[in-house]
């Protein structure tokens, strides 16, 4: 009986017999436990969840609306916070692509981003929840129930006040374009239907160009027809005030910025993006202006 050790740890025996005059090796294979094996597993699940875990950050920072620099950011420092030694991310205007890397071991992820909005409360409260993580050395369990704890505190504001708010800040912009106090009304009215169809059509999977076409126009015909009714001297330009939430501002802005930081692909889709949402926005207002001029 002969033992050897082989390169890996794991212990061998051969038992050798002789067959007809010749000694035929037969193999006897018996291994011992590797505990240095054990913790490469663990450590590889680790460096996986690190990486499901920083994608996730980053997919949802960038459905927020934050910048290209920003979502890197935020993905990278909750990474490195949980024991990653490199990080590495690239970003596109419908996906995310993220490789981490701990000693020789690495692991890339990848994901798709769901419909871009603009959430500046999550963004922000994600950035921070990164920030403590970098800071605090948790664990991807406590680092996770972070981003649970997050997400949870981050919920929706209710439709209601939401159309408030944008139906006054319409007819505030109103005011700042010079309509008269009497299309202010109109225009608060609006703007709250543009609001309320742009709504209902997203929670039924509409295309979002659609649905700014289809809100435009049934906002700006509702204002026209208001401010002609109330005896509005403005009434031309009523129909432009409230459609003014449909402006896709922060993905231009963003557009902007990507582009200047060195990522011309995803500014270049960002922008095109928006152009052609404020076709379609400008489609809905004209095609209201030419029911108005034919109702006369």
């Amino acid at each position: 009986m002969k033992a050897v050790k082989s390169l890996s740890g794991r212990s061998l025996q051969w038992d050798v017999r002789g067959i007809h005059g010749l000694e035929r090796p037969s193999r006897n294979i018996k291994i011992a436990p590797e505990p240095l094996m054990q913790a490469e597993t663990r450590a590889r699940e680790s460096l996986e969840e690190i990486t499901d875990l920083a994608l996730e950050f980053g997919r949802l920072s960038m459905e927020a609306g934050a910048s290209a620099r920003h979502v890197e950011d935020i993905a990278e420092r909750v990474a490195l916070g949980l024991g990653a030694e490199r990080v590495d991310m690239s970003i596109g205007y419908c996906s995310l692509a993220v490789t981490i890397s701990f000693g020789h071991e690495a692991i890339t992820r990848i994901c798709k981003v769901g419909p871009v909005g603009v959430n500046e409360r999550l963004h922000g409260a994600l950035s921070a929840a990164a920030a403590r993580i970098e800071r605090c050395e948790m664990t991807v369990t406590q680092a996770r129930t972070e981003l649970t704890s997050t997400l949870r505190e981050c919920s929706r504001h209710a439709d209601w006040l939401i159309t408030l708010g944008v139906s006054v800040a319409c007819a505030a912009f109103g005011r700042l374009m010079g309509i008269d106090w009497r299309g202010v009304g109109p225009i608060f009215l609006g703007a709250a239907l543009v609001q309320i169809v742009r709504r209902g059509l997203a929670l039924h999977n509409v295309n979002p160009f659609i649905s700014a076409a289809t809100a435009a126009f049934f906002g700006s015909a509702l204002c026209g027809f208001g401010a002609r009714w109330v005896g509005s001297p403005t009434a031309a330009t009523n129909v432009i005030a409230p459609v003014l939430l449909l402006v896709p501002g922060v993905p231009l802005f963003n557009a902007q910025c990507d582009i200047l930081e060195g990522r011309p692909s995803l500014g270049s889709a960002r922008a095109v993006w928006a152009a052609v949402m404020l076709l379609f926005m400008t489609l809905g207002v004209w095609l209201a202006r030419e029911l108005l001029e034919g109702a006369r």
